[in-house]
């Protein structure tokens, strides 16, 4: 696929994977728009994005607040007229057991990682259909097909995830909407540090397999390849998380024993 000039619109922008995403976009001419939490980060990837004024919106939004998802879709179907791929990326962690967890833990992480990409989806989707074209792309993790310990509403976001994904398609495909579904494994991204803890505070440790995961710039790569296929789903990891998939599916009560004394960190 051709990717100039396409309106791409990237959430959690301002880091890791969205970051990556953003210049590997950029490098082929699309016109993007950038989404998080952090305006002053988003204006250093906007920097290093190096397009013409016109062609990158910086467009602060926290996606747990529902109600101005669709404002703000609205304000980027005003400046470029159309969104070609939204890219839902924006993601948050958390490390405690389930009787540790809190209701308010647990509906942070549900309505950042799997509500706000669902709501926005749902904002862009009637102009997509309109057109009878677009792509929507959503961050998942492999933790979208297993799981791992203390990290059970991280888990169930992106189980859900797959769940309203993949009926979209099923209800849209026909109508021109690809959707494509990215299970990374460990990326060397900020996403252990900003764990929330059961007090709800980023836990700022930084865990080894993370640090030595994968660079985001090659899995930014790997994606864009991915949606130039029309691919629906790819799983990006090492041979240890593709093979816990595949345990996962074929061996369930295998799978369940090793994952119980997995230690993570």
């Amino acid at each position: 696929m051709n990717f100039e000039n396409k309106v791409v619109w990237i959430t959690g922008a301002s880091s890791g994977i969205g970051e990556a995403l953003a210049y590997t976009f950029a490098k082929r001419k699309a016109k993007l728009i950038l989404s998080a939490r952090r305006i002053d980060e988003l204006e250093r990837v906007k920097k290093n994005c190096r397009l013409p004024e016109e062609d990158i919106l910086v467009l602060p939004l926290d996606v747990a607040q529902h109600d101005k998802v669709e404002a703000a879709a609205q304000t980027v179907l005003k400046t470029f007229g159309r969104v070609d791929i939204l890219i839902n990326n924006a993601g948050l962690s958390h490390w405690s057991k389930i009787n540790d967890l809190s209701y308010e833990v647990l509906k942070q992480i549900m309505d950042v990682n799997f509500m706000g990409g669902a709501m926005l989806s749902k904002a862009v989707l009637p102009s997509m259909l309109e057109r009878k074209q677009g792509n929507i792309v959503v961050i998942s993790s492999i933790l979208g097909k297993i799981v791992t310990a203390k990290q059970a509403a991280y888990n169930a976001s992106k189980h859900a995830i797959h769940g309203f994904y993949d009926t979209l398609r099923a209800e849209y495909g026909k109508q021109g909407i690809r959707v494509l579904l990215v299970c990374p494994g460990f990326v060397n991204t900020n996403v252990a540090k900003n764990s929330l803890n059961k007090q709800g505070v980023p836990i700022n440790k930084s865990n080894k397999m993370i640090e030595s995961g994968l660079d985001p710039l090659y899995v930014s790569e790997v994606i864009l390849k991915a949606i130039g296929n029309n691919t629906e789903e790819i799983i990006i990891a090492g041979i240890k998380e593709k093979a816990a998939v595949w345990l996962k599916r074929f061996f369930p009560g295998i799978f369940s024993k090793i994952i119980g004394n997995t230690k993570l960190v």
